[in-house]
């Protein structure tokens, strides 16, 4: 079974489910002019771990949103989503909720 950087197989994840529930979510992060800075990773992190599916908004990066999105979810062990616009969409298990699969 291919892996999607998450801990769950592709075909457990529902992305038809995860693009609706992302439409009602506000940008919990935003990426600036500085870019991908380790303060900003740890941002990131910490709210991927908090939420499980987050959006985050861009600030500028017009020519680079797609491969920012990439290496983020690439990065942080998420799923892409989507990237639409200004804002993209990332998904990644919570823990609490893996570990009880596995049990």
């Amino acid at each position: 079974m291919r892996h999607n950087g998450t801990d769950m197989p592709e075909a457990d994840i529902n992305l038809r489910e995860l693009k609706v529930r992302a439409q009602r979510l506000k940008p919990a992060v935003r990426l600036g002019k500085a870019g991908i800075t380790p303060e900003f990773l740890a941002v990131f992190e910490q709210e991927l771990k908090r939420v499980g599916l987050m959006k985050l908004r861009f600030e500028g990066h017009k020519d680079n949103r797609k491969a920012l999105s990439k290496q983020l979810a690439g990065q942080s062990g998420s799923l892409l989503v989507q990237q639409v616009g200004y804002t993209a969409v990332f998904y990644r298990a919570k823990r609490e909720a893996v570990e009880a699969t596995e049990e």
